[in-house]
This record gives structure tokens, C-alpha cells and sequence, in this order.
């Protein structure tokens, strides 16, 4: 019986190294396989990345040659196209002043809204438009 015995303990002692050398081969795997997750999604977020700042290089782009377009190398044609967008919001308002004028009301809130609403618009703009650093170069 103990021969027996002492066979089979022999023939399941011969087998532990290839069972320990399975069982590191399975953890060795799974490291690597965790490893090339990491790496993929590293490799997803610098290309992600890499989108945005493309996106922003043609947004940019764009601006550039839509505002070459308000550039003829004429003085008083650039000078006449710089003012359309404050010409036509003065017109507007001071056709609303008069209609109101006109009208006999005073200003209400709703007025004052609306007032308040344009110019915050129009000065909000040129702040957001300044302060990304994207109006004369230098960020103010």
C-alpha cells in the first residue's frame, strides 16, 4: 500500500512544475491582455485628442479666410465694412426709440430686457471673441 502510495505521490509531484508553470502562463496572459487594454485606451485618448486639435486647426482656418474676406486693401471700403454691423444695430435702435416715442410709452421692462439683451450680445461677444486669445494676437 505505502508503494502504491508513494507512486502515486511521485507521479503527482512530477506534474506540479508543469501545473505551476500553466497556471503562471495564465497569469502572464492576463497581465499582457491587461496591458494591451491600458495601451488601447492610451492610444484612443492621445488620438482623441489629436481630433480636437484638428478640429480646432480647421475652426481656426476657417475664421482666416472668412475675415480675409473683409480685407480689400481699399481704405474707405475696409473702413465702410467695419461699420455695417454697428451702423444696422444703431438703426434698429433708434428706430425702436422712436417707434416708442411715437407711441406715447414709456420703457417698460420688457424694453429693458431687450436692450439690456443686445448689448450684453453684442459687447459678450467681442469679450469671448478677445479673451480666447483669437482677436488681435495677444489674449486681451
Amino acid at each position: 500500500m505505502i508503494t502504491l502510495l508513494a507512486s502515486l505521490l511521485g507521479f503527482i509531484g512530477s506534474m506540479f512544475p508543469s501545473l505551476l508553470k500553466l497556471w503562471q502562463d495564465k497569469a502572464d496572459k492576463k497581465h499582457e491582455l491587461l496591458i494591451l487594454e491600458l495601451q488601447i485606451e492610451a492610444d484612443k485618448r492621445k488620438y482623441k485628442s489629436k481630433l480636437e486639435a484638428i478640429d480646432a486647426y480647421h475652426d481656426i482656418e476657417a475664421s482666416k479666410a472668412l475675415y480675409k474676406t473683409y480685407h480689400s486693401g481699399v481704405s474707405w471700403v475696409d473702413a465702410l465694412n467695419g461699420t455695417v454691423r454697428p451702423v444696422i444695430a444703431y438703426g434698429f435702435f433708434l428706430l425702436y426709440a422712436v417707434l416708442k416715442f411715437l407711441q406715447g410709452f414709456v420703457w417698460t421692462e420688457e424694453d429693458q430686457a431687450i436692450f439690456a439683451s443686445v448689448i450684453a450680445f453684442y459687447f459678450g461677444q467681442r469679450n469671448i471673441y478677445r479673451g480666447n486669445g483669437n482677436g488681435n494676437g495677444n489674449g486681451k
